[in-house]
């Protein structure tokens, strides 16, 4: 059973082991990351959810070239020039009719 010196001890040690820590983490300070530029290439699904539609229908609008996208490698991706060009053809095509 611990007694009264020992618990006192101890809890003597855990408040040096605090301070340490303390000051271990003030000298750690990093700066801030630097913040990203805004992407310029989506993903299909990124590209689907700003247009508000799902996977399945913007990977076909891709397919069939409704919507412009570029090959990386193995990788698909849609310039954000490409969704706003989309969307504008939407609207244009609409004639500005009201959904109903």
């Amino acid at each position: 059973m611990a007694t009264a010196n020992d618990i006192s001890q101890l809890a003597a040690g855990l408040a040096q082991l605090a301070e340490r820590l303390a000051a271990h983490d003030a000298d750690d300070a990093r700066p801030a990351p630097r913040p990203l530029p805004p992407r310029v290439l989506l993903t299909v699904e990124e590209a689907g959810e700003r247009l508000g539609i799902g996977r399945t229908t913007a990977y076909s609008l891709v397919r069939s070239g409704a919507l412009e996208s570029v090959r990386i490698g193995r990788l698909r991706r849609i310039s954000v020039s490409a969704i706003d060009a989309f969307a504008a053809r939407l609207v244009a095509g609409s004639g500005g009719e009201a959904a109903a």
